[in-house]
């Protein structure tokens, strides 16, 4: 019950952090999230249905070597992705200007994030990766996730140009540091196939 609260809770901030403060800017996440949002903004694709269809080989990899990360995570992708396109409507309400969607977005994300995989699940995706990378390696989620990011928002600011970049870069900062504050006590759990 404890995981299908923080599932519903973490996806609900997801959606709403992304609709509500990233997207009116063209503003990106990281991961496979940041992924979506450069599909959406250039070709209109929904961008759950592409978290979705992405993630499908890392859960083919989660099946074969660590079965626990594809149960845990396989419902928290999909209600988090669920969420992401259902919010899509509030991309047109009224929003804060451009720092502060990037600051408030990012919060929101990570937190999110940071909730689901407090309780040992995820929104897939980049998360699922990090959290493998996470047990293999000993470094936290957080700070796996915030590298992954990095790398998407490079290539989303070359897509989406300069401002877009440059402020995504706060939202991944954001998001990092959230999740990270909200893992950091959390001890991972031991490995299981």
């Amino acid at each position: 019950m404890k995981k299908w609260f923080a599932i519903f809770i973490g996806s609900l901030f997801i959606g709403v952090g992304i609709n509500g403060l990233l997207a009116p800017h063209h503003l990106l996440d990281g991961g496979i999230i940041g992924i979506s949002l450069i599909a959406n903004y250039t070709w209109g694709f929904q961008p759950g249905l592409v978290i979705i269809f992405l993630s499908l080989p890392l859960y083919g990899l989660a099946w074969f070597y660590h079965r626990s990360y594809f149960y845990n995570s396989l419902h928290g992708m999909l209600i988090s992705s669920f969420f992401i396109d259902a919010f899509a409507p509030i991309r047109h309400w009224s929003h804060p200007p451009l720092l502060l969607c990037a600051l408030i977005g990012g919060f929101l994300v990570g937190t999110g994030i940071g909730i689901m995989l407090q309780q040992e699940t995820s929104t897939g995706g980049t998360d699922l990766l990090a959290q493998m990378l996470s047990r293999m390696t000993k470094v936290n989620v957080g700070i796996l996730i915030f590298l992954i990011d990095a790398i998407v928002i490079v290539f989303g600011g070359l897509i989406l140009g300069t401002q877009s970049f440059l402020y995504s870069v706060i939202t991944i900062i954001a998001v990092g540091v959230t999740t990270t504050f909200i893992t950091l006590t959390k001890s991972s759990p031991p490995l299981t196939n």
